[in-house]
């Protein structure tokens, strides 16, 4: 029986969060732990088959559509067939399910209006570089059990980007890891969930020092491909392995999204 909510991350480990996380009482509805470990793989996978979420949580193909049909029925789910990369072998491609704003905007944490006016009277007092200093300090905090990477080998710094990514999902942020391939090899931190992307709106000092923070904890330069603040599904952060120069025919590699790398 399903008495927590779940975190999966690249290497398919399924990693159990407490009951009492940050995310862990949105859309539960009457059967609240079987739903919100629903709902954290559709958030943490953009899009999923109801068959891949019975697979990892091991449930019964009917018992994870009851779920979804729920879902979709109060307008937090949607339903679209594959795409044609998506869809191999026979038959009919299945439908994948990932969640609405609305559904993503219930998992927003309350405040954000009193949040939003406390950055604005600390603006006007301290000016822009106070803005700065407590955007730093706040995600130095969440950072702060993470030990830098020791050198700049691939495996160190890989194993940083992990304890990144579990410290910003014990803040709340659902994140996980994927190690990508190509000309640029590196590893993308995808935080599927924000939990001050409105007061980030307005302060985009609070992503700014994130990257940074993070590109410092890994002792490496770091990109953000995309963001939640900008329409994005996750903000992705992409932290190179290696740097190979292009020729000229070399055209650059890029996400799935098609952003450069």
């Amino acid at each position: 029986m399903l008495d927590r909510t779940i975190q999966l991350r690249h290497t398919g480990v399924v990693k159990i969060l407490p009951a009492d996380s940050p995310v862990s009482g949105v859309l539960a509805g009457q059967d609240g732990p079987t739903r919100r470990a629903i709902v954290r793989l559709l958030l943490e996978s953009g899009s999923i088959t109801a068959v891949d979420i019975g697979r990892r949580l091991d449930l019964s193909a009917a018992g994870v559509r009851r779920h979804l049909d729920a879902l979709v029925e109060g307008g937090d789910a949607e339903a679209n067939p594959a795409a044609a990369w998506q869809h191999a072998g026979r038959g009919r491609p299945a439908k994948r399910y990932r969640l609405t704003g609305a559904g993503r905007a219930k998992l927003e944490h309350s405040y954000d209006d009193l949040a939003s006016a406390a950055m604005r009277q600390l603006r006007e007092i301290g000016g822009e570089e106070a803005v700065r200093t407590f955007a730093r300090r706040r995600i130095d905090t969440i950072l702060a059990g993470v030990a830098p990477a020791e050198s700049d080998d691939h495996g160190a710094i890989e194993a940083a980007a992990e304890d990144v990514a579990d410290a910003l999902t014990q803040a709340g942020y659902a994140t996980t890891t994927t190690r990508v391939g190509g000309p640029i090899q590196g590893i993308q931190i995808c935080q599927h969930h924000c939990p001050v992307s409105h007061v980030a709106e307005e302060f985009p000092e609070l992503c700014e020092a994130e990257q940074a923070a993070i590109s410092d904890v890994l002792g490496t330069h770091v990109q953000r491909l995309s963001s939640i603040v900008n329409g994005d599904c996750a903000c992705t952060t992409h932290v190179p392995l290696n740097l190979i120069p292009f020729s000229d025919s070399t055209p650059p590699a890029r996400d799935e999204q098609g952003a450069s790398l």
